[in-house]
């Protein structure tokens, strides 16, 4: 695979170092034409005109595609940010609802003790990721005879949920909902499906878990409030729904498989960067000016040396030589990216 990258990346150089060659051997031989032939001096710069505009309305093409792809760019990039706001905010509700859930009766007594002091730092992190043995804790917890009927998984799974880093260990003293939540906790939800333990308790076994998992015990304004909260996020999912084993099973499924995902997707999308044919059309464009414009009007407004507008030249050359040859591979490795 290592190979198969290497010679990927040196067939990529091979414009590059075509181009390269060229413009040396052109310097050469227009300098040798020079000093033999004193009459190619004034062709030459007879033709600097010519190789001016060529640069510059080449220059301006590239400016005015550079200057479109940014405001288009913009533009997304703002329908990115009022989804993404969006998004957030049915995630902010979501957490509030794990909040009251996780402060309400319907655990089985001890079972936050049991959890929060006898395996105090324990995170639902570190029991997904135990065979990676970076915590102790996380294999002791698993190697218990748990007594709470497995309810403990789903108690740790939505603490997880109030957490603002990855390797935070308690929930915060006071729950923090930002603008943008951190990436790497984000990437953590997704990869360990948090909320589908709400789906898999109060859904495809709640037979098995109904005589641990009492939610007739939350209060009758905590479950209003919920059903509140659950119809800012999605109102024509959750219209008319009870607070009940149903409901909070399609709402386990809704933020795992449509909020999450999308929260993920948002934020990857909002902090991205131009696309890398922008840097490319960039730098040609950078030295398009700079040999194509410059130095020549440079040569004919201050009387510089021939070497220059032969410099020039030659960079112009190559510059087009390696747009010709690099361009369409170029945008194939976009594309394939």
């Amino acid at each position: 695979m290592r190979n198969k990258y290497f010679f990927k990346d040196l067939f990529s150089l091979i414009p590059l170092v075509f181009s390269g060659l060229l413009c040396i051997t052109l310097v050469f031989l227009l300098w040798q034409k020079t000093n033999v032939n004193q009459d190619f001096i004034t062709i030459l710069k007879d033709s600097s005109t010519i190789f001016i505009s060529i640069s510059g309305f080449l220059s301006a093409i590239i400016m005015v595609y550079l200057t479109a792809s940014i405001v288009g760019i913009k533009n997304n990039r703002l329908t990115i940010v009022d989804n993404l706001s969006k998004v957030t905010q049915k995630m902010h509700n979501f957490r509030s609802i794990v909040e009251i859930l996780l402060d309400s009766k319907m655990w089985l007594p001890g079972l936050k003790e049991y959890i929060d002091d006898e395996f105090d730092g324990l995170t639902f992190f570190n029991v997904k990721e135990f065979y990676k043995g970076k915590s102790k804790l996380a294999i002791e917890f698993l190697q218990e005879s748990h007594h709470y009927g497995d309810t403990e998984n789903l108690y740790l799974e939505l603490k997880s949920l109030l957490y603002s880093k990855p390797k935070e260990k308690k929930i915060p003293k006071i729950l923090l909902y930002p603008k943008i939540y951190n990436n790497e906790l984000v990437e953590k939800w997704l990869e360990h499906k948090c909320g589908t333990g709400l789906l898999y308790y109060f859904g495809y076994k709640f037979g098995v878990y109904k005589g641990t998992l009492d939610i007739e015990s939350v209060h009758e304004r905590h479950q209003d409030e919920i059903i509140a909260l659950a119809n800012n996020i999605d109102r024509e999912t959750f219209e008319d729904s009870s607070f009940n084993e149903v409901f909070l099973s399609k709402l386990g499924d809704y933020m795992s498989n449509e909020v999450l995902p999308k929260l993920y997707q948002l934020q990857d999308d909002s902090v991205s960067k131009l696309p890398r044919v922008m840097s490319y059309l960039y730098y040609i464009f950078i030295f398009l000016v700079v040999f194509g414009v410059l130095l020549p009007l440079s040569f004919l407004l201050f009387s510089l040396p021939i070497l220059f507008l032969i410099i020039s030249f030659s960079f112009v050359v190559s510059i087009i030589f390696f747009i010709a040859t690099s361009f369409y591979q170029f945008l194939s490795k976009e594309i394939n990216l």
